[in-house]
């Protein structure tokens, strides 16, 4: 009997999440007449902290590659071979009347771009978003980006003039790490470099950088970012790059950066930091909100498209700041309401399979922005955090010693 195929589309936070909770959950539960194949689909065979990407990009010494990487596959050889499959390719049309879903397998090794169709019993969604440099995430495959950081690290060492677009977290994190790398490490008693070895340059359309944060925080950030020797030029917007796809599909080509207030920047490498795009180019127009992301309500469910079908993480429209913190509370909601849709389609009695869960974001300030390896400014719940605390919890490894946890499903061992 063939089985009922869960799919999920995204090998990240939400989607490896969920995979291992409701193979630890929801499957063992299900009655037995029907054989269920969680099924991940990825476009990269490898997980990785995208948080990293600031600092990792500069260097592979920067982090232990085999916790910084792991390989998908190997992270579910736990569960009985039959109820797990992953499939490397990237989605590319979901059709949610039919209720299949088009894959193009993983190019590398299909030159020839074979596509698998795959017929789903359920969905989840959780493809995340792309940056608009590929320096910081998992835009294509591993492979790629490893690609993309040779190229940068062959430029690095010869550039005199870097821009980066973006006050916001990737953008200043990035600065730090380039700064005190470049420039050298501030200290306790440091003040601006009058001299950097590097002029590197912060743009950000804002009045202040680091929007979320209090001024007084933000007004610290510049500070640290001026020990490595950074400038931040703030209320201005980055009109135009010439070449224009520079720091996009060309990484290392030496721009000319036009702002909206006339003035004119060269740079030896531009790394635009500005926002991401929803992955949903594979989905129907009429499932998606203004912004690209897919219209949830506030049970994960996409209404719009039928039964069982889910969205999560940066793609779902319920969220507003979809944080890694906000990703991992929203597993637990996510899957006891796809559990109890299972049993439901399985012919569980509905008085025994509980009520909905509805999820409530926590809308309080918790932001934290390491600013090289020893410094940083944060906010969690809406109280300013101290350097050292920053860098005790995010600036040491940009939370690399919370994904063993993660990426292996012990974090969800017990059903929360």
């Amino acid at each position: 009997m063939a089985p009922k195929n869960i799919v999920i589309l995204g090998g990240s936070y939400g989607g490896l999440s969920t995979a291992h909770y409701l193979l630890k959950h929801a499957l063992p539960v299900l009655p037995a007449q029907d054989p269920y194949q969680v099924i991940v689909v990825s476009t990269s065979s490898q997980a990785m902290c995208r948080q990293a990407c600031p600092r990792a990009m500069i260097s592979d010494d920067m982090f232990p590659q085999d916790k910084l990487f792991v390989n998908i596959p190997e992270l579910f050889t736990q569960y009985p071979k039959d109820q797990f499959r992953f499939v490397h390719g990237a989605a590319t049309r979901l059709d949610h009347v039919t209720r299949r879903i088009t894959i193009t397998l993983n190019a590398r090794s299909n030159p020839t771009a074979e596509t698998e169709v795959i017929e789903y019993h359920a969905i989840v969604i959780a493809t995340g978003a792309s940056t608009p440099s590929p320096l910081l995430g998992l835009n294509q495959d591993e492979v790629f980006l490893h690609e993309q950081w040779t190229e940068f690290r062959k430029a690095l060492p010869t550039a005199k003039r870097i821009v980066i677009a973006g006050g916001g977290p990737a953008g200043i994190e990035t600065a730090g790490e380039l700064g005190e790398y470049l420039n050298g490490r501030s200290g306790w008693f440091s003040s601006k470099r009058a001299h950097p070895n590097v002029s590197i340059t912060v743009v950000s359309s804002a009045s202040q950088i680091l929007p979320a944060l209090r001024p007084a925080v933000a007004k610290k950030a510049e500070k640290f970012l001026a020990d490595v020797g950074v400038t931040v030029l703030k209320n201005t917007r980055v009109k135009g790059v010439s070449p224009s796809d520079a720091g996009t599909r060309n990484i290392t080509a030496k721009a000319t950066v036009i702002l909206d207030n006339g003035r004119v920047l060269d740079a030896d490498i531009y790394i635009p930091a500005i926002g991401t795009t929803p992955n949903t180019g594979f989905l129907d127009p009429s499932l998606l909100s203004d912004d690209r992301r897919v219209k949830t309500n506030n049970t994960f469910r996409v209404e719009d498209a039928g039964l069982r079908i889910y969205a999560i993480g940066d793609v779902a429209s319920n969220v507003q700041h979809p944080a890694v913190h906000v990703i991992l509370n929203s597993i637990p909601v996510l899957c006891a309401n796809l559990k109890r849709d299972l049993r439901l389609a399985a012919g569980v009695d509905p008085a025994s399979v509980g009520e909905d869960r509805v999820f409530e974001e926590d809308t309080r300030t918790n932001q934290m922005v390491p600013i090289g390896q020893s410094k940083g400014v944060g906010e969690a719940m809406g109280f300013q955090l101290p350097s050292v605390l920053v860098w005790l919890v995010k600036g040491r490894d940009y939370w690399l010693w919370t994904t063993g946890m993660l990426w292996s499903g012990r974090q969800w061992v017990k059903e929360k």
